[in-house]
């Protein structure tokens, strides 16, 4: 446990695609930080403290069932983080019909299977929280995203919409949107570039911060908007994004 900083002690927190890259960090930070972490993948191949539990949360059974081993093994949950995702390439006429179907299935009806599946538990806890992995691509226009950044705007939605609705209840919902991030999806979505090394140099350079992103600068902002001392901030869509959405530099001086 991080010295000093025990936010989430006896909290029980779910992430979602919580085996590698951005779920993974996360993970470990609100493990560090007190909880007990229960990670859903498809592979959940994590070691201790973290419990590795499978989930496809494209399918309605096998969420509930892993809410169920959650709070059989847990005896409740806290914490959710709706991490899930998976990406997509080319401009509106570069996906058919089934990949826009499957990115929204993960994307965001994922969301919504894992939510309502831990909602009655949420509704029992003392500082519940939800918090959803959105992306720059909700607010920014990228080339060649059409789809990946359609499920995202959607996910931007279905966030304040889920505030709204159960702040009453005492559940916060809030969202992190990333710029692009140095985890094993981007490194794999390099490999396919005629020039990675290029691509990453462009990559890093249309953030502010000319570098990429890090899993745990991005996992902090999540353990931000789900720890107790947050419980004022709902409804919020947090960046961390190197300065991409709201800066307007001038080009650098040689």
């Amino acid at each position: 446990m991080t010295e000093g900083f025990a936010d989430f002690a006896g909290s029980v927190a779910v992430v979602t695609g919580g085996a590698s890259g951005i779920g993974l960090a996360t993970a470990e930070t609100l493990a560090e930080r007190g909880a007990r972490v229960a990670v859903l993948d498809l592979k959940p191949d994590v070691s201790e403290p973290l419990t590795g539990i499978r989930c496809d949360v494209t399918d309605n059974a096998s969420v509930t069932e892993a809410i169920d081993a959650v709070t059989e093994r847990f005896g409740g949950i806290d914490i959710v983080i709706n991490n899930a995702g998976i990406g997509a390439q080319g401009d509106v006429t570069a996906n058919g019909d089934d990949e826009w179907h499957q990115v929204f299935d993960v994307n965001v009806v994922g969301i919504a299977r894992v939510s309502r599946a831990a909602l009655p538990h949420l509704r029992r806890s003392a500082h519940a929280a939800i918090v959803n992995t959105c992306s720059i691509a909700a607010t920014a226009g990228l080339p060649q995203r059409a789809l990946y950044s359609a499920s995202k705007g959607a996910v931007l939605s279905l966030t304040q919409a889920m505030a709204a609705d159960h702040v009453r209840e005492g559940i916060r919902v809030n969202c992190v949107c990333p710029g692009t991030v140095d985890t094993p999806w981007v490194a794999r979505l390099l490999d396919t570039a005629p020039d990675p090394a290029a691509e990453r140099v462009a990559l890093a350079a249309r953030q502010p911060t000319g570098r990429l992103v890090t899993a745990a600068e991005v996992a902090h902002a999540i353990a931000y908007l789900a720890s107790p001392r947050s419980a004022s901030t709902t409804g919020t869509a947090l960046a961390v994004d190197g300065g991409m959405q709201g800066l307007r530099l001038r080009p650098a001086q040689s």
